[in-house]
């Protein structure tokens, strides 16, 4: 396995880690309505979805273009699934199905 892609997965996953689980480790009373901590824990939603956009993203950066379909078919999911109801969790796992469709269906 290639060592890049073992850190590039670890890299991100201690991302994500980090923008979940710190603010409520450090902080364990409720945060204050329009205070800096409930800012920042209302913007983890969208830097999860940033940071599996760029780890799904870079190993696709390749000269073909094939490649792109299903990266390009998940990013369209999630923004479609997003919408609706401003919901991360289901517009995460709606990208993800539907770029792991599209590659399976690529094969």
């Amino acid at each position: 396995m290639n060592p890049d892609l073992i850190l590039m997965a670890l890299l991100a996953g201690g991302a994500n880690w980090a923008f979940r689980a710190l603010p409520t480790l450090m902080m364990r009373s409720e945060p204050r309505p329009g205070g800096l901590l409930a800012g920042f824990l209302g913007s983890t939603g969208p830097a999860a979805i940033a940071t599996l956009f760029t780890a799904s993203i870079l190993p696709a950066l390749t000269p073909v273009r094939g490649d792109l379909l299903p990266v390009a078919a998940g990013v369209v999911a999630t923004v479609l699934a997003f919408l609706p109801r401003r919901s991360v969790v289901a517009a995460t796992l709606t990208g993800a199905l539907v770029c792991g469709l599209v590659t399976a269906l690529m094969r």
